[in-house]
């Protein structure tokens, strides 16, 4: 199937490695153009931007400060004149004891919720300001995980129930904002194997992320980038509101 995203600005967060390079990738290869969001990695965020071409950019932002996930949206707007899909993607996988002192463990809690969910709830929020006010269609594609429906090992609490904060915000703006042309989705990954999921499997074992696999191995970015391609072209707006799971049937639900 040829998909023609040509025309098409993106947004894509937390894309310089992982998941969110893979995305920007296909995406690009279909002709959008796109905003190569990143925090520290700027070298590999402008070099990808550069080979991605199709006049896509670099933008940096540190999504564990409160007022630098709208800036970032407002600088993308500015520089690239619209937004017409935005895919939330930027994540944060913090570890915390249930032994650990308070303070330190909601330190992790707060910093995880920051990234993960406040501030994709802040450019999910400038994004349908932003569609809603060119009265133009608009997709918002959610990367959370099979942690917001199944949870997840205890030091992972506050990412699992960041998660399931973005599954029910995605869900909620795709009923409020469908036939003002807003359509949202979530893709819920399960083990995915990028650097963010190294911390985990060199602490529980590869063995442990992959004993569920009904697959012969575990998931990677370039699996994920396909789906979203197909839903950023618009094949599937009447799924709006709908959760696609991509976990190798470690989770079905």
């Amino acid at each position: 199937m040829y998909i023609n995203l040509s025309g098409l600005n993106i947004l894509v967060t937390g894309a310089s490695r992982g998941i969110g390079k893979a995305l920007a990738t296909k995406l690009a290869e279909a002709g959008a153009t796109i905003a190569v969001h990143y925090n520290k990695n700027v070298r590999e965020a402008e070099n990808l931007a550069h080979i991605l071409g199709n006049e896509s950019k670099a933008f940096q932002a540190d999504f564990s400060k409160p007022d630098e996930a709208a800036k970032l949206f407002e600088r993308v707007t500015l520089e690239m004149g619209s937004i017409e899909i935005v895919i939330n993607n930027a994540g944060l996988a913090k570890p915390a004891s249930v032994d650990a002192k308070d303070d330190e463990w909601m330190k992790a809690w707060n910093e995880t919720m920051m990234v993960n969910l406040n501030s994709a709830a802040i450019i999910c929020k400038k994004a349908v300001q932003h569609f809603v006010s060119r009265k133009a269609a608009g997709r918002i594609i959610n990367i959370a995980s099979r942690a917001a429906f199944r949870g997840e090992e205890a030091e992972y609490i506050s990412y699992a129930a960041s998660k399931a904060g973005l599954v029910s915000l995605t869900r909620s703006i795709a009923r409020s904002y469908g036939k003002e042309g807003v359509k949202a989705f979530v893709i819920a990954p399960g083990f995915v194997r990028t650097d963010m999921s190294q911390e985990f499997m060199q602490q529980y074992g590869e063995d442990h992320a992959k004993g569920d696999l009904a697959l012969e191995r575990l998931t990677e970015p370039k699996d994920i980038a396909p789906l979203v391609t197909f839903i950023a072209s618009g094949m599937a707006d009447h799924a709006t509101g709908a959760t696609f799971d991509i976990n190798a049937g470690s989770y079905l639900h």
